[in-house]
């Protein structure tokens, strides 16, 4: 003879001092469901929870769900209960049960054989005809049924949708920026650096201590927006932020400088968020820009000393 097993049956009922919320977000967490679909379950109609359980395993269940506000109960389970190869007693039982028994179609309330449903009120073979005319006239059901089980998990896409491209915030050492336009923000810095400069050289001649003040926070903005720019340039490449401090080390810093501005931006989405979006004409430019400025003090490091070169022969040669 196996040993019975066990159902454990909800009918919407609370347990003493239980709050109706409190419980409805306590079952959605224990059957890791929406909130939505547990609301079916206070219908008022049984619903079998858990079904084919051992009495230890339903006693388990029957507390964690008390604990949780519901007011469930533990019974036999008559399905579960048969064997594979039953005996003549249990088959006879068995064939004797279903013949008395009936589950209402409409609530699955579990009752003698009956025409009406004492739960609902239904008359079974009205309700059961008024079911395959509607199926007949339905369309093709949804890939989802409608009757899902409410402590199933939930079926909707809850991953996040990344943006194609990363938002672009200077200020910021979120986000992320390619070689372009790196040297393209680096340039523009630069360039807003001149006002100040012309603002310091006039404050110096009223002023030394003036002069000194802007000085100052012209060096502190321009450390601070080359950190951000920089520390989002090693984000397009996958690599910490933190690294930018290596900038600071004698002679590894400058080489890391240059790795900078070689080493292209990883394909696609990485840890730092999705790429950057593509470089306008305007970055384009003052990239460009950037990079004349090496170019330019390389030649006039080589020409000036020739230009000085040539005005002292000249000069020699005119005091001849």
């Amino acid at each position: 003879m196996n040993q019975p097993r066990y159902k454990i049956v909800f009918d919407g009922q609370l347990m003493p001092e239980a709050s109706l919320e409190t419980v409805k977000d306590n079952l959605a967490r224990l059957f890791k469901s929406d909130p939505a679909r547990i609301e079916n379950l206070f219908s008022g109609a049984p619903v079998a929870l858990k079904r084919d359980l051992g009495e230890g395993e339903a006693e388990q269940y029957l507390n964690a769900l008390q604990k949780a506000g519901a007011n469930v109960r533990k019974e036999l389970d008559q399905a579960a209960s048969l064997s594979l190869v039953p005996t003549e007693a249990e088959t006879e039982q068995a064939v004797e049960a279903a013949t008395s028994s009936m589950t209402c179609p409409k609530c699955g309330h579990e009752q003698a054989k009956a025409i009406e449903c004492s739960a609902c009120g239904i008359i079974i073979e009205k309700y059961l005809a008024r079911q395959a005319q509607l199926a007949e006239a339905a369309p093709a059901p949804a890939p989802v049924a409608a009757t899902a089980s409410p402590y199933a998990p939930p079926q909707a896409n809850v991953a996040e949708q990344l943006p194609q491209y990363s938002e672009l915030k200077v200020f910021s050492v979120s986000g992320r920026i390619g070689r372009v336009r790196y040297l393209g923000w680096t340039m523009a810095m630069l360039l807003c650096m001149l006002p100040l400069m012309l603002v310091f050289a006039g404050a110096s001649v009223m002023s030394s201590v003036l002069g000194t003040l802007i000085l100052g926070v012209a060096v502190i903005a321009m450390i601070v927006v080359g950190v951000f720019i920089g520390v989002q340039r090693l984000h397009d490449m996958g690599w910490s932020g933190w690294l930018w401090l290596v900038n600071f080390v004698p002679f590894i810093g400058t080489v890391f400088a240059l790795l900078m501005l070689i080493i292209p931006g990883t394909q696609g989405v990485n840890r730092y968020g999705p790429p950057p979006p593509p470089n306008s004409t305007g970055v384009k430019v003052l990239a460009w820009l950037f990079l004349l400025v090496p170019v330019t003090g390389i030649v006039a490091a080589i020409a000036l000393p020739q230009y000085q070169s040539y005005v002292e022969r000249a000069a020699e040669y005119q005091e001849r």
